[in-house]
């Protein structure tokens, strides 16, 4: 599996960014993909998720209500909208799948590849 992260930058708070990534390799159309994001020092953390077996979408807490994910099944991309971002949202994120047809498994999303990742920073 490949990724080809895009859309990563600097931008004010409540300001928006729109990220793109590409997946590569067999039978993507598939598997679930989403994204997760880190910042030094703390732990990764699910962001959001698509699942191509029924269309639903999942999001963490922190960002329900401002982002938005949604996929193009055709070209394998898949875009996460961010608006009214916050400096806690600043992280590099991580497009990833966890390689199955569905996000919400036991153990979170369960994302098990993930590519080089995009850095995202919200500051005045």
């Amino acid at each position: 599996v490949q990724f080809a992260e895009s859309g990563g930058g600097v931008v004010l708070p409540g300001g928006s960014l729109r990220l793109s990534c590409t997946v590569s390799g067999s039978d993507m159309e598939f598997h679930a993909v989403g994204w997760l994001r880190q910042t030094p020092g703390k732990e990764r953390e699910e962001v959001s998720c698509i699942s191509p077996s029924d269309g639903k979408t999942y999001y963490a807490d922190s960002v329900k209500g401002r982002f938005t994910i949604s996929r193009d099944y055709a070209m394998n991309v898949v875009w996460l909208q961010m608006n009214s971002l916050k400096p806690e949202d600043s992280a590099t994120y991580y497009c990833a799948t966890n390689m199955r047809s569905y996000c919400n498994t036991e153990n979170g999303y369960d994302m098990q590849f993930w590519g080089e990742g995009t850095l995202v920073t919200v500051s005045s």
